[in-house]
């Protein structure tokens, strides 16, 4: 059944569409607005990707189902699976998303801020509630962050993006290290709660997050989020998109540093509305255990599969099956066999995985030759898992703006040269190849032992498809993360010749047992540029090195505008519409009696006036905390604007006092009258302003 809010969502969405096509939005306004609703723009002109948000990668086989019908009736009939447990449907028309949104939310999937400056998709270890290694079972606290923040004010217009992950065990399967907000489970004194780690990231410049607390007693995670959030959406960066993101606010020698901004979240804290917030647990899941079946191994390739592919779960007795995506792509039709799977021999609960693949639970051991010979049919049942032989990529150049090199043709190029060339590699579980096509690290390329992204190589008038290697990132067999140095730019036809010298050179000179990443640092960067600097010799480069893989034209760059960016033209007027949106959406909160929304609606209401008021004097601000301080010189104290309180006691007020009816009520008046304010100063002017600013963001 679909909530009255996702009705609203998806009716605002039909409108902008149509408002969007008669001209009433400027391009890039209407872009962050389908953004936070799962709408991105993809390479092909004309369609766009819609992003399905899954929290922890689960979904139900008759949502699998619909989501499979949605395919093939309104896109290319392909699912594709992403590093962040999502699915995306491409070559989607912008008019059909509306409906598509409409029957996800039918089986309980939203596309809501899967894409834009908004919290992303929570992802979590997809073995979470079965690991043999957890404290405990993570996924509802995935899962209760997810409801929280969906549709939440304090997180709907944020400098950038916020990624949130929690890892099942210290094994930190889940990268919680790369991560804005990365939760691992711990139990202390027989209490829950969380190591934190604050400030991860990849991208260009790839950041370690640092240690925020030891132990954080569960009922404090959420109340610790929403905290962080505030802090994040006042003090982060917003003009310059590259330097956005948390990890640069909380840099120690560019930023304020991890210690200020615990203490402003500490101060925080004190105000909000839940001062501990708790998740309740869940319903364990009890054992089918068959008593003394025996698996028949005696099928030389049944048992290959099942050595890679098949883990017992922590529950004794259960199972589960991890089935290997090749490049995370399922066609429609399989996709439907792969939900009957499901329902026939596992749990009603399939979990997409962070290498692209999927897992099925709660199988018991007769069943699991059953769906070993299923996944036969449908091409699926290759062993390797999430090992050497399972390359993680994204797109690339088949579908991104971002794409500079094809990271498709060249993921099966490796995993064909691993299976026909090392096959006694198949099973190592400790050596991982991950590509992108750029450097956004959506292929993750940063966090593998052995990593590439697309990149380019001039020579003379021409210019070459390369890749840049990347080596000793992951997570050690002990939980330690590491992100991945670079190494050299190879041309992309020489990638697979440098895969056979890194891994012929690390099983001919590397102890014995020794891991890859041990390995990669005791001989150093260096060594390692020296072993392949051979490769890269344009001197010696023939004329195919010049042609992508999977192309035959020679190679010229396309690099799109990513659709978290752009420079934009845009009116006063329109920005002054976003607060007025803002103050009657706090109306409405305050209506039903949410005094939380209704003053942090009040607060985007300050800020986004203030913001169009200074751009209409050509002042450009680049925080919430620069706005209202120039605000209050450039208007209040020049008494253009008439104010009982200092602009920044007006607007802060948020941070001292707790949400209740009286404050709400009384905060919400004062927005109203300073949003009159504004409007009556800003009908004085003759004509509208045009400012150019950087990814309007306020």
């Amino acid at each position: 059944m679909i909530t009255k809010e996702a009705v609203a969502d998806i009716q605002e969405l039909k409108d902008k569409i149509q408002d969007f096509k008669l001209g009433s939005i400027p391009e890039e306004r209407f872009k962050s607005f389908r953004l936070a609703r799962g709408v991105y723009g993809q390479r092909q002109q004309g369609v766009q990707m819609l992003r399905l948000k899954l929290p922890f990668g689960k979904i139900t086989p008759i949502a699998l189902k619909k989501v499979a019908e949605l395919s093939e009736t309104y896109t290319n009939g392909n699912l594709h699976l992403t590093t962040r447990q999502n699915i995306q449907l491409h070559y989607v028309k912008l008019e059909d998303s509306p409906e598509i949104w409409r029957q996800l939310e039918e089986v309980g999937v939203t596309t809501k801020e899967a894409c834009g400056n908004t919290v992303r998709n929570v992802t979590a270890s997809p073995i979470a509630g079965i690991d043999p290694q957890e404290p405990f079972d993570v996924t509802p606290y995935a899962d209760a962050v997810f409801k929280y923040f969906l549709r939440n004010p304090i997180c709907q217009d944020m400098g950038r993006k916020i990624k949130i992950a929690f890892s099942s065990s210290k094994a930190d399967s889940a990268f919680t290290y790369i991560h804005d907000f990365g939760f691992i489970p711990k139990i202390k004194d027989g209490e829950k709660g969380f190591e934190v780690l604050v400030g991860g990231g990849l991208g260009a410049q790839a950041f370690m997050a640092q240690l925020a607390y030891e132990f954080l007693p569960t009922d404090q995670l959420i109340p610790f989020i929403e905290a962080g959030l505030r802090v994040f959406d006042r003090f982060g960066e917003r003009e310059r998109r590259h330097k956005a993101r948390l990890k640069f606010l909380i840099e120690p020698k560019k930023g304020i540093g991890l210690n200020a901004f615990l203490s402003l979240v500490d101060a925080e804290r004190a105000v909000l509305a839940n001062k501990s917030y708790v998740i309740k647990k869940p319903q364990e899941v009890e054992s089918k255990h068959q008593g003394s079946f025996q698996i028949d191994l005696s099928d030389e390739n049944f048992k290959i599969w099942f050595e890679t592919n098949v883990f017992e779960q922590k529950q004794k007795g259960l199972y589960a099956v991890k089935v290997r995506v090749p490049l995370g792509n399922i066609n429609s039709t399989v996709a439907i066999q792969l939900a009957i799977i499901a329902e026939e021999w596992a749990a009603d609960d399939i979990r997409f995985t962070l290498n692209q693949g999927l897992i099925y639970k709660n199988i018991i051991a007769k069943n699991i030759k059953k769906i070993y010979e299923s996944l036969k049919t449908l091409n699926l049942a290759a062993p390797g898992f999430d090992t050497l032989a399972d390359v993680t990529a994204c797109p690339g150049t088949d579908t991104c703006n971002l794409g500079v090199t094809n990271s498709t043709a060249i993921s099966i190029e490796i995993e064909n040269l691993i299976r026909n060339e090392y096959s006694h590699l198949v099973d190592e579980e400790f050596i991982k190849i991950k590509i992108s096509g750029c450097m956004n690290s959506c292929g993750q390329h940063m966090v593998a032992n052995i990593g590439f992204h697309g990149s380019s190589i001039k020579n003379g008038t021409k210019i070459i498809p390369a890749m840049q290697v990347v080596l000793g990132g992951g997570v050690d067999p002990d939980g330690q993360g590491f992100i991945a140095d670079k190494i050299i730019k190879l041309p992309t036809k020489r990638i697979p010749q440098a895969i056979r010298e890194l891994l012929d050179d690390f099983e001919q000179y590397s102890s014995e047992d020794q891991y890859f990443n041990s390995y990669v640092r005791e001989k150093g960067k260096i060594y390692f540029y020296d072993l392949l600097k051979h490769l890269g010799k344009v001197a010696t480069l023939s004329e195919s090195d010049y042609q992508d893989w999977g192309r035959v034209d020679d190679f010229v760059p396309e690099i799109g505008v990513g659709e978290c960016a752009g420079v934009m033209l845009d009116l006063v007027s329109t920005i002054l519409n976003d607060a007025k949106e803002r103050l009657q959406n706090g109306e409405i909160a305050l209506s039903e009696q949410n005094w939380s929304n209704a003053i942090y609606y009040a607060y985007n209401t300050f800020v986004i006036g203030a913001k169009a008021m200074l751009l209409s004097e050509d002042i450009q601000c680049n925080t919430h905390k620069a706005i209202i301080d120039d605000f209050q010189k450039c208007f209040v104290e020049t008494s253009k604007v008439q104010l009982t309180l200092n602009f920044a006691d007006l607007v802060l007020q948020i941070s001292q006092n707790e949400p209740s009816k009286s404050f709400a009520t009384a905060f919400i008046e004062e927005a109203i009258s300073f949003y009159a304010q504004i409007i009556a100063l800003r009908n004085c002017a003759s004509t509208d302003k045009l400012v150019i600013n950087e990814f309007y963001k306020a």
